[in-house]
């Protein structure tokens, strides 16, 4: 592993008229964000990488493949299984909340951020690896065994999460974050698009096409009867994820080490700098007034993310098959996305790319519940019997094309929005509790992480409509989107 090392006149950022300014140092070498020497083009590019070695899990596990599978296949019924599902993630959610601006705390007086996310990693692997027993029938692992792989992963990713995004303004020059975040979020992307162009190839097609360069049955011998190729989605995520966090391990450069307080006596410090934190949040009104609005419009995205392949599934009746391509063709724009967010945020600020990204999503989100097997936008009729528009078995009729279509639109802004989410935090915290602004950026994207999916399951029952239920995030896109427009775009000096 590599450790920024401080040279002479390096401790502490360099301002003109109480600004950070680009800085060269003997070597060419560049000041961060946080006034650290900023790591080299490999260091930065590690960084990313480590999007591209996680993102594969929400892609696979989370919206498109495991998730409809669990639902549908293993819990059988999908009304209870996607119940079951919201449960789970509001489980994780509530553990995360207690302790995600505790760690971020520690991070921030015990000195390196990569030994914990080497420990993140070593747990997140090896349970994803174990879905692979997620079997249907009542065979394998049982719904509750299942059900806390995904709580123990889902809290695991969430915290590599905090020490992840807590490197980025000291690993990257002030005016590079906004690009760096973007790339992290398009090579995130980009790693699951790979993985779901694979499993389309080697999984998903093989006997239902007659293609000459597909092969004719699933490899590896998977049986497609019990489902083999949709738990396989697991044991890939996890090999992925050990696989391409080993370019941050050794090229991004770390704090260097500090002796610090033993680890009981770390918790404690940071269990008391966190509430003292949230004390002076009057002090930091104009980050609080952010970390509420993002609370509100991440509940709103995460609920597209846990729901948006269940309801696909649902509504338009998708197979596996189908989720693969749906999957693929989505994150093909996300992609582009990480780079739209990107250019948003430099070009014009972070305040106005989040508007933008946030205001994509909503109006996506509105065309895409606006659209079923017999209405398109709300009111046009549209025969179900109607012949399909080709022989190809997926996205066979008008609606599943258009819904599709603007369902790209939900893709590039969501990706977008969690990108130009983390930059703004970055330019909005004081540079010395980076870290533990990140705990309680973590804490608003998970505090009240239950109020989504609650809202989505609130509002399928009492309509009796999947179509209703998925339609109650666009209130939650709605508070966020407000509470920004008060949101200063300028960084808080740290409260003593």
């Amino acid at each position: 592993m590599v450790d920024a090392v401080e040279g002479p006149g390096e401790s502490g950022p360099k301002e003109i008229a109480g600004k950070p300014v680009r800085v060269e140092m003997p070597g060419e070498a560049l000041l961060s964000a946080t006034g650290d020497r900023a790591a080299d083009t490999k260091g930065q590019i590690s960084w990313a990488v480590f999007e591209w070695a996680r993102n594969p899990y929400v892609l696979l596990v989370t919206i498109y493949i495991f998730a409809p599978y669990f639902s549908n296949v293993v819990v059988g019924d999908p009304v209870r299984g996607q119940a079951i599902w919201g449960n789970i993630n509001g489980i994780a959610g509530f553990i995360i909340a207690c302790l995600a601006p505790i760690l971020g705390a520690i991070a921030d007086s015990g000195g390196r951020r990569k030994p914990w996310l080497a420990v993140f990693v070593g747990i997140m692997a090896p349970a994803t690896f174990m879905l692979w027993w997620a079997m249907p029938g009542g065979e394998g692992l049982s719904v509750f065994a299942i059900a806390l792989l995904i709580v123990i992963v889902s809290i695991a990713f969430s915290f590599s999460e905090v020490f992840h995004n807590s490197m980025l303004p000291a690993v990257a020059p002030n005016e590079r974050i906004g690009f760096l975040s973007g790339l992290g979020l398009a090579l995130g992307n980009a790693g699951g698009l790979i993985i779901l162009c694979f499993m389309l190839y080697a999984f998903m097609l093989p006997g239902r096409v007659d293609w000459g360069f597909i092969p004719g049955q699933a490899l590896f011998g998977l049986d497609v009867a019990a489902h083999e190729n949709s738990r396989i989605s697991g044991p890939f995520a996890g090999i992925w994820l050990f696989l391409f966090t080993l370019p941050l391990m050794f090229f991004t450069p770390d704090r260097a080490h500090v002796a610090g307080p033993r680890f009981t006596e770390a918790v404690m410090q940071g269990g008391l700098r966190v509430v003292k934190t949230v004390r002076q949040l009057k002090h930091y009104r104009n980050v609080a007034t952010y970390l509420i609005a993002r609370m509100f419009y991440n509940d709103g995205q995460t609920a597209i993310l846990i729901f948006g392949g269940v309801y696909a599934a649902g509504v338009f009746q998708w197979d596996a098959l189908t989720l693969t391509i749906y999957g693929i063709v989505l994150s093909v724009f996300a992609v582009g996305g990480g780079f739209f967010g990107g250019w948003l945020d430099d070009t014009f600020g972070s305040k106005v790319a989040i508007l933008v990204s946030i205001g994509g999503t909503g109006l996506g989100v509105l065309l895409a519940v606006s659209i079923t097997p017999t209405e398109l936008f709300f009111f046009i009729p549209w025969d179900a019997a109607s012949p399909p528009v080709w022989d190809l078995p997926f996205f066979a009729t008008v609606p599943e094309l258009l819904y599709v279509g603007v369902v790209i639109i939900v893709a590039i802004c969501i990706t977008a929005a969690y990108a130009n989410s983390r930059t703004m935090l970055a330019r909005l915290a004081p540079a010395s509790k980076m870290s533990e602004f990140f705990g309680l950026y973590a804490l608003s994207g998970t505090a009240t992480a239950f109020i989504g999916p609650a809202l989505v399951g609130f509002c399928t029952w009492f309509f009796h409509s999947q179509r209703a239920g998925f339609a109650s995030v666009l209130l939650l896109l709605g508070i966020g989107l407000a509470l920004i427009l008060f949101v200063t775009e300028e960084r808080a000096e740290a409260a003593e």
